[in-house]
C-alpha cells in the first residue's frame, strides 16, 4: 500500500484530529461528538443551519467545505460507510438556531436510512431537519431520484448555503437545493481504484493499462472497461454523454467542474478541461465559472470526472455568493 497511515483502524480518527488542528480557525469538533465537524465562524444571528457528510475518504468532501457561509456541520462516517444516527442527530443539536437544519448528502442507501434516523430524533426534540439527496451521477440509474451523488455534491451544498446565507425560511433554502440538484449532471472515468487503509488493498481489481467511463467514486460499475485512451477522446465520451442527458443547445450558460479523485495529477485535469472548453464553445455554449482541482476525491483513485451545471440567474447569483470554507473560497 502506497499510503501513509498509522493503524488503519484508526485512520478516520487521526484524520479528522488532524484537519481540527490544522483549520482551527474554521472548524472544531462538536462538543460531544467527535465525527462531527462544526464551524467556528457561523452566523450570529439565527438562520437555517447546513448540515453534509457521508463518508470517508472523499476529502475535501465534505468537511472541507465547513467554514463560514457555507456548511455548518460535516457529519463523518468511516471510509466510504455512512455516518451513524446518533452524530447526524448531534450535529442538528450543536448547530440548529431555532429556525431548521437542512441534511444534503449523496444518495446512497445507508447514508439515506441513517440521516433521516437523526432526522426522525431532531424532530422528538422539536426541530425540523429537512432534506436534499443530490443525484446528479448520469449514467448510475435511468430515474434521476435513484441516481448516486458525486463531485455535484459541491454545487448543490453550495446554492443551499447561500440561500440559506440571504436568511431564507428552510422551504425556500430546500427549494434552492433541489434547483441547483435538478440543474447538475455529472459522469466521470477511473483508471484504477483506491486503496483501503484497513486492508491496504484495492476496493476493486482494474489492470495497468485499463480504464472504465462511468465508474462511480466507491468503484460503482461503468459503461465498459478498456484500454486507456487520449485524454481528448475520454473527454469527447463523457461530454457526448452529458449534453444528450442536458439537452444542452446553443445560447445556453454552463458552471464546469473538473474533479480529480485523488490520484490524477492537476496537469491531466487542466488537459480535459481545454478540450471541455472546446467543445462548449464549438456548441455555442457559455462557460460562466470553470473549477479544476480535487473536490470530491476517492482516496488514490487515478481518475476524474466532469460536472455541467445548467444556470438561470437565480443559480448564478447562488453559486457566485461569497463564502469562506477551508476548500472552497469565493469573495
Amino acid at each position: 500500500m502506497r499510503r501513509l497511515v498509522n493503524d488503519g483502524y484508526e485512520a478516520v480518527e487521526e484524520m479528522l484530529a488532524g484537519y481540527v488542528a490544522a483549520q482551527g480557525k474554521y472548524v472544531d469538533f462538536a462538543e460531544n461528538d467527535k465525527r462531527v465537524i462544526v464551524s467556528k465562524q457561523m452566523s450570529e444571528e439565527p438562520r437555517v443551519r447546513i448540515i453534509v457528510g457521508g463518508g470517508s475518504g472523499h476529502e475535501p468532501l465534505f468537511l472541507g467545505y465547513v467554514g463560514k457561509d457555507f456548511a455548518d456541520a460535516a457529519v463523518v462516517g468511516n471510509v466510504n460507510t455512512s455516518p451513524s444516527p446518533e452524530p447526524c442527530y448531534n450535529a442538528v443539536k450543536a448547530v440548529d438556531s431555532g429556525k431548521g437544519c437542512l441534511y444534503m448528502y449523496g444518495n446512497y442507501a445507508g447514508d439515506v436510512m441513517n440521516f433521516d434516523m437523526g432526522a426522525e430524533m431532531a424532530a422528538d426534540d422539536g426541530i425540523r431537519v429537512e432534506t436534499v439527496l443530490v443525484t446528479d451521477d448520469i449514467y448510475s440509474a435511468e430515474k434521476v431520484e435513484d441516481r448516486r451523488g458525486v463531485a455535484g455534491d459541491l454545487i448543490v451544498f453550495k446554492a443551499a448555503a447561500s440561500a440559506a446565507a440571504k436568511g431564507l425560511d428552510l422551504d425556500a433554502v430546500k427549494q434552492a437545493a433541489e434547483k441547483a440538484n435538478a440543474n447538475t449532471y455529472s459522469m466521470g472515468v477511473a483508471l484504477s481504484s483506491s486503496t483501503l487503509p484497513v486492508t491496504g488493498k484495492a476496493i476493486f481489481e482494474m489492470n495497468e493499462g485499463e480504464m472504465e467511463v462511468g465508474m462511480g467514486i466507491h468503484g460503482e460499475p461503468g459503461i465498459k472497461r478498456s484500454s486507456i485512451e487520449p485524454a481528448d477522446k475520454v473527454v469527447d465520451q463523457i461530454m457526448g454523454y452529458l449534453i444528450e442527458e442536458m439537452k444542452l443547445k446553443s445560447g445556453e450558460e454552463v458552471h464546469v467542474l473538473i474533479n480529480g479523485l485523488g490520484g490524477l495529477p492537476v496537469m491531466d485535469q487542466y488537459i480535459c478541461y481545454r478540450r471541455v472548453d472546446e467543445i462548449l464553445k464549438e456548441k455555442g455554449v457559455h462557460i460562466h465559472h470553470p473549477l479544476v482541482g480535487n473536490y470530491a476525491t476517492s482516496m488514490d483513485m487515478i481518475g476524474m470526472s466532469i460536472t455541467l451545471v445548467r444556470l438561470d440567474d437565480e443559480l448564478k447569483e447562488l453559486l457566485d455568493a461569497p463564502c469562506d470554507t477551508p476548500y472552497f473560497k469565493l469573495d
